[in-house]
């Protein structure tokens, strides 16, 4: 067969199939759109034309030609046609919502992990070189990562007042067990008395500022980042449950269901009439575009920045080196802060106690938390930029969210015979609308009205959040931090690593570093430390700077007399005469 008889051949049998669809004048019964009616759950069929009839009383799907529909079956028509609208949306939305909410939920959990594996360092810490004041210190310790969990989730938590809360806690301890050696039972006054007078003579150097410095910069944008996460849900959320205009309604049902009144069930809408009445139902939605571009942008900016002290990985699994450096920093001034103790609050009345010393106990294990490395990989900053990287294919997602739903779902195969919204046709001759609110004007399926108040309400939000992202994205130069809404300081700081930051190493060799925990156990005292104190046993540490692998636990605990040594996070340091 030669290709001109080919093509001859095809464009008879397009004719034909045209011919055929077209004459639907010819339909004598309505049997097939009863079934389809009725296998839809549109509704019963009784009551329904069992062949056309001529001049049915219809307000949208009227035509010259007899009806199979009735007005009650248009009605019916025209609220599945709304529920249709809402399931192509939910279903072509699907994708990018399990994206953003399960990236949202592993982030929290891993900020949770974090949280206990940090706290669990700085109670090991404690009983591991400073054990004659490890219980004491277990609330201030539990109290202040607590405070540092509400802080990311969102509560109205300052870091300023906690991490100062926690200091000076700290000092009473240092003073009456290092400071003035022999355990002493002095009274809460007098305490009381240390604990106020530690800003004042700062027994700690800089050290809590630069605490408090680490932890604005990275718990600060973490916080955000979560809060950006659950507001794109929001968004999605929102555009999925959309009440439609009338007039869209209308347009909706004359795409979808008014074939179904000339006997054309299985009759698809030509692509140029989809594009025309999906771009004018969803011109509000377009709106969302240029602002949901600039928020993905924003998060994968903010993502970026979050490296070094901005990163709350490498703050959190490095304060209590922190701590450390800190009482080390006290106990080297000893003298000159009793000195000015005593000025201050005078000279304590002492009496010998017995301080509880720290064990593991054994039957009290728990099974335990593992963070799971791939060959030190699975960092929270990887998992960051993969989340960004999957997000980044969805910027211009509300955009060409009406074209999508028509090459996707809704209208029919090129060079097919299609609907206009009147009959069949060869193809849509009239003119196609961009997408958007201004291009509306000239939509010939569907008049656009004013502005959704839904879609306005949501696009403030985006803009809000956006402001936030941008401004906690550190920059390479300088960078305000404000830190909570109480009145707290306010601190520039450099996008660079310093040594004022910590991350160039502080005397407790501080380094960057993955873990995998492979074990937890309860650390007890004695007589008796609170149950909710989760201590972990590391196994395992990989040292990322030196190459190096150290395997440690925490079984000197058990041991009063044994080298006191701190043996966490792959650092061994040695403290002799402290106890």
């Amino acid at each position: 067969m030669s290709a001109q008889t080919w093509r001859v051949g095809s464009q008879c049998l397009l004719l034909l199939a045209l011919v055929g669809s077209i004459r639907s004048e010819g339909v004598q019964s309505c049997e097939e759109v009863r079934k389809l009616f009725q296998g839809r759950l549109v509704g019963p069929v009784k009551g329904l034309p069992d062949s056309p009839r001529a001049g049915p009383d219809l307000q949208v799907c009227t035509a010259k030609k007899p009806s199979c529909c009735t007005r009650k079956m248009e009605e019916r028509y025209q609220v599945v046609a709304r529920q249709d609208m809402q399931q192509v949306l939910q279903t072509s939305s699907s994708t990018l919502k399990f994206l953003i909410s399960r990236n949202a939920a592993a982030f929290q959990e891993t900020l949770e992990t974090l949280i206990r594996q940090a706290e669990n360092y700085t109670s090991i810490l404690f009983c591991n070189t400073y054990r004659n004041m490890a219980l004491e210190a277990a609330a201030s310790t539990q109290e202040l990562f607590t405070d540092v969990g509400l802080y990311l989730f969102g509560a109205d938590v300052n870091p300023e007042e906690f991490v100062n809360r926690f200091f000076d806690s700290l000092f009473p301890l240092v003073y009456n067990h290092l400071i003035n050696p022999g355990v002493t039972d002095s009274s809460l006054e007098y305490s009381e008395c240390i604990r106020t007078a530690r800003r004042d003579i700062s027994p700690f150097g800089n050290i809590p500022k630069r605490v408090l410095g680490q932890m604005g910069r990275s718990l600060l944008p973490s916080r955000t980042f979560l809060q950006a996460l659950n507001l794109g849900i929001e968004v999605i959320n929102t555009t999925d449950h959309l009440h439609f205009s009338k007039e869209c309604g209308r347009a909706l049902l004359r795409m979808q269901y008014c074939p179904h009144c000339q006997g054309l069930a299985l009759t698809k809408p030509c692509m140029g009439y989809c594009l025309n009445v999906m771009r004018g139902c969803l011109a509000h939605v377009a709106e969302l575009n240029p602002h949901w571009h600039v928020y993905i942008r924003s998060l994968e900016e903010l993502s970026d920045a979050m490296h070094g002290t901005y990163d709350i990985e490498h703050v959190l699994l490095n304060f209590h080196l922190l701590v450390n450096d800190a009482v080390m920093q006290a106990h080297r001034d000893g003298q000159k802060l009793s000195e000015q103790v005593n000025k201050i609050c005078g000279r304590p009345v002492r009496t010998p106690t017995q301080s509880p010393r720290c064990s593991f106990d054994g039957s009290k294990e728990k099974h335990g938390m593992k963070i799971s490395i791939r060959n030190g990989e699975e960092t929270l900053a990887n998992r960051r930029k993969e989340f960004i990287n999957s997000l980044r294919l969805y910027r211009t997602f509300y955009g060409g969210l009406a074209d999508q739903l028509c090459a996707n779902e809704l209208d029919a195969a090129d060079g097919l015979p299609c609907w206009n919204g009147e009959d069949i046709v060869k193809s849509y001759t009239q003119r196609v609308v961009g997408n958007g609110i201004k291009a509306q004007s000239g939509n010939p399926e569907v008049k656009v009205k004013g502005t959704n108040p839904v879609i306005n309400q949501i696009i403030d939000k985006l803009r809000h959040v956006i402001q936030l992202l941008q401004g906690r994205s550190p920059k390479p130069t300088k960078w305000e931090l404000h830190m909570g809404s109480g009145g707290g300081t306010v601190e520039q700081v450099s996008g660079d690593c310093d040594d004022e930051d910590g991350c160039g190493g502080s005397g407790s060799g501080e380094v960057k570093r993955t873990l995998k925990i492979t074990d937890l156990r309860l650390i007890s005292c004695v007589s008796g430390m609170p149950e909710e104190m989760n201590l972990s046993d590391v196994k395992q540490i990989h040292q990322t700077d030196g190459g190096s692998t150290l395997d440690t636990t925490g079984a000197g605990c058990t041991a009063a007399t044994e080298t006191m040594a701190l043996t966490l996070m792959g650092v061994v340091m040695l403290f002799p005469g402290l106890l």
